[in-house]
């Protein structure tokens, strides 16, 4: 079902374009993530979904509600904030039902759902405790039970991982995800993080510069990036100058290769930029003959830290990032010449 539309929203402050000219549309009960570097527009135009901010121009719709120009308070609308913004002075059964309490519900319907949420967040028992004695990841969760507290359609969280540690990030993305699909609630989470993005989000929206430059599932946007700044941005990507040799084949280092990736838009001849993802790249020993589709280099740099093997190798110049598992080792080291490999279906072309 058609849910969160935005179209042709623009946003100026004074002579400062935050947002410019944004079209995008989700599906009702979707997680999609604003990712991109800070100043690029993704927190006003969550914002502008909040009614926090006024767009100077477009339209925000959620199913069949026009929401542009409608208050905040009258938004069926849940946010979490970069800082949380708990109440210090209330415990957390008061914060989590305090929007309930200033709309009129009863006591006992204000200490059920809070219990209620506290469970489905896993913090039983904990409603009289003070938020000062509550953890990091314990405080982000009762802001989202808070948050949820009366039922949102829409459910908003501004850099919600920003202030935890590396360890309890990653476990409350997995937790966030979760409760998400449980709830099947449409939920729009800012992050500058793209492996935040990757794990969390149905859809993902690269920001830049005021601009969406591509919007696609996670896969989409990692294995099809449009341009060198979406593929820099999103994982790590080994990007070496080329020219077209041919519609499916480039000249790089002396070498020609063949290309898997769409080359329809570029022409023989034209410069361009060969992208393969590192774990794609694989590294041959120098003694191996006849390796196809490959170019030769020096390792420079090899890091093993047991999961996986990163070898770093200088190909005239510009470095080249193979990943590989250990079973892949190909037994190198600093110093020797190699041959790289890049597949031809792992291979594909960007503009200059």
């Amino acid at each position: 079902m058609p849910g969160l539309s935005i179209k042709n929203v623009t946003k100026n402050f004074g002579t400062v374009t935050a947002v410019k000219d944004v079209n995008l549309q989700f599906n009702t009960g979707e997680m999609i993530c604003f990712l991109g570097p800070s100043g690029c527009g993704k927190t006003t135009l969550l914002r502008m979904i909040a009614g926090l901010d006024d767009p100077t121009s477009g339209a925000i719709r959620f199913e069949d509600q026009d929401l542009t120009g409608v208050p905040v308070h009258q938004r069926n609308i849940g946010m979490v904030f970069q800082s949380f913004a708990l109440f210090p002075h209330l415990n957390v059964g008061e914060n989590i039902s305090y929007a309930m309490r200033i709309r009129g519900h009863s006591r006992s319907e204000c200490e059920d759902r809070a219990r209620q949420l506290l469970d489905m967040v896993h913090l039983p028992g904990l409603e009289d405790r003070k938020i000062s004695q509550l953890s990091g990841g314990q405080r982000q969760r009762v802001a989202i039970a808070r948050a949820l507290a009366l039922n949102p359609q829409v459910f908003l969280l501004d850099e919600p991982m920003s202030a935890l540690d590396a360890n309890l990030r990653e476990v409350m993305q997995i937790e966030l995800r979760k409760l998400q699909q449980e709830l099947g609630i449409t939920t729009v989470v800012v992050t500058h993080d793209q492996t935040e993005a990757m794990t969390m989000a149905d859809q993902i929206v690269v920001m830049g510069k005021a601009q969406v430059l591509q919007t696609g599932t996670p896969m989409e946007i990692y294995k099809t990036p449009v341009d060198k700044f979406v593929a820099g941005f999103i994982g790590t990507s080994n990007l070496l100058p080329a020219k077209m040799s041919g519609p499916d084949g480039v000249h790089v280092n002396g070498v020609d290769l063949t290309v898997g990736g769409n080359t329809g838009h570029f022409s023989q001849g034209d410069d361009v930029l060969l992208m393969t993802r590192p774990e794609e790249v694989f590294v041959h020993h120098p003694s191996d003959m006849n390796v196809a589709n490959s170019v030769t280099g020096t390792v420079t740099f090899v890091r093993d830290i047991g999961a996986t093997i990163e070898i770093l190798v200088d190909c005239a110049g510009h470095e080249v990032i193979s990943v590989l598992t250990p079973k892949d080792w190909p037994d190198v080291k600093v110093g020797d010449q190699v041959h790289v490999e890049m597949p031809a279906a792992a291979c594909s072309v960007l503009a200059v």
